[in-house]
Formats: C-alpha cells, sequence, structure tokens
C-alpha cells in the first residue's frame, strides 16, 4: 500500500489540532507533516532548508493549504508548485477561512484542486475535516508520472 502523506499548511494552532484530529480519527493518512507558513511548505516539497535531506520523490497524496500564512502566502505556494514539473499534478485542497470571491477565483487560475472554506462550527470542521481526507486519501486515484 503506497504511504499516504499529508501536507497540511496551516498557520493558525487550533486549526492545526482540528484537522490533525480530524484525519487521525479515521486513519485517513499514514503520515502527517505540517507546515505553518508558506516558506516551510516550499522547502519541503523542493527539499530545501531543513528538509534538505529529504526525498523529493516521495510526493504528498494531497496538500492542505491555507491561503493565509506568514512569509509566503498560499496562492504564492500554490503558483509555485504548479509551475514546477515534479509538483504540477499533486493535488492541492485550499483550506482557508476566506470568504472573498477573489481568493476562491484566483485558487482556481492557478490551478487548485479545490477550494474549501472552513466551517466555524467545531464539529463542521471535524466533519468538513473527514470528508475532505476520505475523498483525497481514500477515493481520488493519483498519478504523478509524466509523458
Amino acid at each position: 500500500m503506497q504511504n499516504k502523506v499529508v501536507l497540511l499548511v496551516e498557520d493558525n494552532p487550533d486549526d492545526e489540532a482540528l484537522t490533525l484530529r480530524a484525519l487521525r480519527k479515521h486513519n485517513l493518512a499514514n503520515e502527517i507533516v505540517v507546515a505553518r507558513d508558506g516558506q516551510q511548505a516550499l522547502d519541503y516539497m523542493f527539499g530545501e532548508g531543513e528538509y534538505a535531506n529529504r526525498d523529493c520523490s516521495q510526493l504528498p497524496q494531497v496538500i492542505l493549504l491555507d491561503l493565509k500564512l506568514p512569509k509566503v502566502d498560499g496562492l504564492q505556494v500554490l503558483k509555485k508548485l504548479r509551475q514546477n514539473d515534479q509538483t504540477r499534478y499533486v493535488p492541492i485542497v485550499v483550506l482557508t477561512s476566506s470568504s472573498q470571491e477573489q481568493d476562491m477565483m484566483q485558487s482556481y487560475d492557478l490551478g487548485a484542486n479545490s477550494y474549501v472554506r472552513k466551517p466555524v462550527d467545531f464539529e463542521q470542521f471535524l466533519e468538513a475535516a473527514r470528508q475532505l481526507g476520505l475523498y483525497w486519501l481514500v477515493l481520488n486515484e493519483v498519478s504523478y508520472a509524466r509523458e
């Protein structure tokens, strides 16, 4: 079985804890890597900085990406990942509290696979994270092969 790694890019400790809880509660990922800012996410994906020794051929099954991040914002992360041949097909779900139509349109324009607004209610948030995990980690099939 493929090692299903999730890259969670989230700077809010409460949202991070809720997302981790939901994914772990339902055994949806073997490993969850957390990046707390956009630069750390890029470093992980491209094997730079603290991740310089990481095998970059091992890509996450899905990236859950917040938009409002320190250092490098989520839209810039999305853009850089889509511009790179190795990372352009990794599924990216924008998971954000932003309700701005412009953020949603830019996310899709830059290649997001999905745009999900974080529910404010605790139970709804847990259920949303469970459903995201179920779809992207169990049902969705991923291929990184290039022709």
